[in-house]
């Protein structure tokens, strides 16, 4: 058809995953809202194409893909103000959290995203809250980790933050993460309860310390260009699709927690959470480091932070 736009949306996760059932969602969405005017490709796992997952972030940008999700992690070198959520152990709980990505601090960090890159930040859907595995070692003290290697994601501040409590951390990309656990290169990895079954980590760190250091947030980015060169009708069902797609993820990670936890305990993972005397120990322990994160922060982007939406003034779990 004449004048119909091509929408190509990339992922790098398996069929099970929350984001690629949120990815699927928002594709369904979209082609529900502007029918034959589009045609809408899904690029479910990258991976499986060769490419590395960080790679999502290049060819959405230089546009061989029109938008992805990806970890904020990854972009706080570029955009310092998503560094906001790398401070360990002090990020407010999923309810407060994603309403504040609903209102101000969310439009502040589009803003900021579409500054100091070539992206249109939509949306920010749930990377999970992340815990550590290790073989047969729990990591109920700071004391613990000292001397171990860990898988980090590629991050300045998590690795400095990982070094105050011992560990050895380790840059390793998600595509080569479960080959690099099988064959014992790390001591110990961190990811959400999701990451950890789908890619089978626990079939060799069966260990699992429910940290909850981090609640990863992944922004779902556009090709900023690219996004504003299509009909205004097409925009605005790209954003609404985003919107539904949202949505329907958040859903997804909460519920996929309680799941995976029992297909992990069924698999003969061990579970070990932490009280609040030894979760307030690693608080401790970081708290030099994350102080350091918070003085390089905007005040008024901190303000934004530590304000919690009117609906959601309680103390955090």
């Amino acid at each position: 058809m004449t004048g119909r736009t091509r929408i190509t949306f990339g992922g790098y996760q398996g069929p099970g995953s929350v984001h690629t059932r949120g990815a699927q969602v928002f594709c369904d969405t979209l082609r529900r809202l502007a029918g034959d005017r589009v045609e809408v490709v899904f690029r479910p796992n990258i991976i499986e194409e060769g490419h590395k997952a960080a790679d999502l972030l290049s060819l959405t940008e230089s546009g061989e893909l029109d938008g992805c999700y990806f970890s904020s992690s990854y972009l706080a070198g570029r955009v310092p103000a998503l560094s906001i959520f790398d401070m360990h152990f002090a990020v407010p709980d999923r309810a407060q959290t994603f309403a504040m990505l609903d209102g101000a601090l969310g439009d502040r960090l589009a803003q900021e995203v579409a500054q100091h890159t070539g992206y249109a930040m939509l949306g920010a859907w749930d990377n999970g809250l992340r815990h550590i595995s290790t073989v047969d070692r729990p990591l109920n003290q700071p004391e613990q980790c000292r001397g171990l290697v860990l898988r980090t994601l590629a991050n300045e501040d998590h690795q400095r933050i990982f070094r105050a409590l011992g560990f050895d951390p380790r840059v390793i990309d998600v595509k080569d993460l479960p080959a690099a656990v099988t064959r014992g290169e790390v001591d110990a990895q961190e990811n959400p309860l999701t990451n950890i079954y789908n890619f089978d980590l626990h079939k060799t760190q069966a260990t699992i310390t429910l940290t909850g250091h981090l609640l990863g947030i992944a922004p779902v980015l556009f090709n900023r260009t690219r996004l504003q060169s299509w009909p205004d009708d097409i925009r605005d069902a790209v954003t609404r699709a985003v919107a539904a797609a949202t949505d329907a993820q958040r859903a997804f990670a909460r519920e996929d927690d309680d799941i995976c936890a029992q297909k992990l305990r069924a698999d003969g993972a061990a579970l070990i959470p932490l009280n609040e005397s030894e979760r307030q120990s690693y608080r401790a322990a970081v708290s030099a480091e994350v102080g350091q994160s918070r003085a390089r922060l905007d005040p008024g982007l901190l303000a934004l932070f530590e304000t919690l939406p009117p609906t959601e003034r309680q103390v955090s779990a």
